[in-house]
């Protein structure tokens, strides 16, 4: 479906009518979906291009000599390129397609980590990671004994980048990093972190989780210079099942396979094995294919609306909402402190965070409660989980209003 344009934007503050889900109520009220850090709603667009797949043009791809196989598999591949652009990679070669963020990580620990950490070698993560990007690195230190260490947050929320320049070394083999966290919105200058490593030791690798970043504002990691840089479709306006993985080429063609299967070989025989190059040879089976395509038009839509207008009125929202939520006596929202997307994570002093998302369910309002898989950024702020309401390009003000009437009457039932 094609975006609205700029002006139409101004006079409509939101993409509403092209995410069919969004025309239903819940438990009676309009439905204000407010948990898009979680997974965003589909537009129309995205749907359209899957159904169309399985419809009338489905099959498995690269190996048949039919015309839907290789009409597919050139479709296929199509989105592999229109991700590279996207992301302003030098080559297609450098995207490979994972099942969602958290494969993309584990791969990148199962192959390069293996491979090339020793007992000796230092890492560093930061204390606002997912658990996606903790646990794969300890499943690993289990096996190879490696040190993890960590960049605290400081109290306002933001990454303590004097305490990183301490932590760096020539032990450093990897510094591992979210660009946006998805707890509390608070956008880290991965720029700098980049360039403090490299200053250090150009050999040192960097992997970024852009899995929020890439949603809000365009990404271009040749200019990032990371290493690795993962996302997840299902954040980006696709479907679930699928994600991508960006690794230099040169780091790349130095790991070996992640999973062995059809599709990721050159040849077999019970001799022994060889492996096509990458992207391939971490693609071993058949892929998300219909979940592929589905992305590459997600990517199309969010291009199509313009990255301007989408960090404009996410902009515009997320002070309002902050304007809003001040209303509220006893709430307290973190990560205030920094330059932030349009996330809110708050408590409030009369109602656990459970609580105040079910009585929110019953006012229409949709919002995650809990410790967003950041155990130990919660740990660090003293709480065992928060309420986050997260924004997306088809948020309105009366989304954000229907919120604070629900959270008033949470103070009118608990208070």
């Amino acid at each position: 479906m094609a975006a609205r344009s700029a002006e139409n934007m101004i006079d409509t503050p939101n993409y509403r009518d092209d995410f069919p889900v969004l025309a239903q109520t819940m438990n009676g009220k309009p439905l204000a979906f407010l948990d898009t850090a979680a997974s965003a709603q589909k537009p129309r667009a995205v749907i359209e291009a899957m159904d169309a797949v399985l419809e009338s043009g489905y099959s498995n791809i690269h190996r048949g000599l039919y015309r839907i196989s290789q009409d597919l598999t050139a479709d296929f591949e199509s989105v592999r390129a229109k991700i590279a652009r996207f992301m302003g990679v030098k080559s297609e070669k450098e995207i490979v397609f994972t099942r969602n963020a958290t494969e993309s990580i584990n791969l990148v620990a199962q192959t390069w980590g293996r491979t090339y950490l020793k007992p000796e070698d230092e890492i560093i993560l930061t204390e606002m990671e997912h658990h996606a990007n903790i646990v794969p690195w300890q499943l690993l230190q289990k096996e190879i004994s490696f040190t993890i260490k960590v960049i605290p947050v400081r109290d306002d929320g933001a990454l303590d980048l004097d305490a990183f320049e301490t932590l760096l070394s020539e032990k450093t083999k990897l510094v591992a990093c979210v660009q946006i966290s998805n707890a509390f919105g608070v956008i880290n200058p991965v720029n700098k972190l980049i360039e403090l490593v490299r200053k250090l030791n150009p050999k040192t690798k960097v992997l970024i989780d852009g899995s929020q970043a890439i949603v809000h504002a365009p990404v271009n990691v040749t200019e990032l210079d990371a290493d690795f840089y993962v996302f997840t479709g299902h954040k980006l306006y696709g479907p679930t099942g699928i994600g991508v993985l960006y690794g230099k080429s040169e780091v790349l063609e130095s790991m070996p396979p992640y999973q062995g299967g059809g599709d990721m070989i050159e040849r077999v025989s019970f001799e022994g094995t060889t492996f096509k190059e990458p992207p391939y040879r971490f693609e071993a089976g058949t892929p998300a294919i219909v979940e592929v395509i589905g992305l590459g038009a997600a990517i199309d839509y969010v291009q199509n609306v313009g990255y301007e207008h989408i960090t404009a009125h996410e902009a515009a929202l997320r002070n309002y909402g902050h304007e809003r939520l001040k209303e509220i006596d006893g709430l307290k929202l973190y990560g205030l402190g920094t330059e932030k997307t349009g996330i809110f994570s708050f408590t409030m002093d009369c109602a656990h965070p459970s609580d105040i998302g079910m009585i929110l369910d019953q006012c229409g309002v949709a919002v995650r409660a809990g410790h967003h898989c950041c155990m130990p950024l919660m740990q660090r702020f003293g709480l065992d989980a928060t309420v986050r309401a997260s924004l997306g390009l088809y948020s309105n003000r009366q989304d954000i209003d229907q919120l604070v009437e629900g959270l008033h009457k949470v103070k009118d039932m608990l208070g």
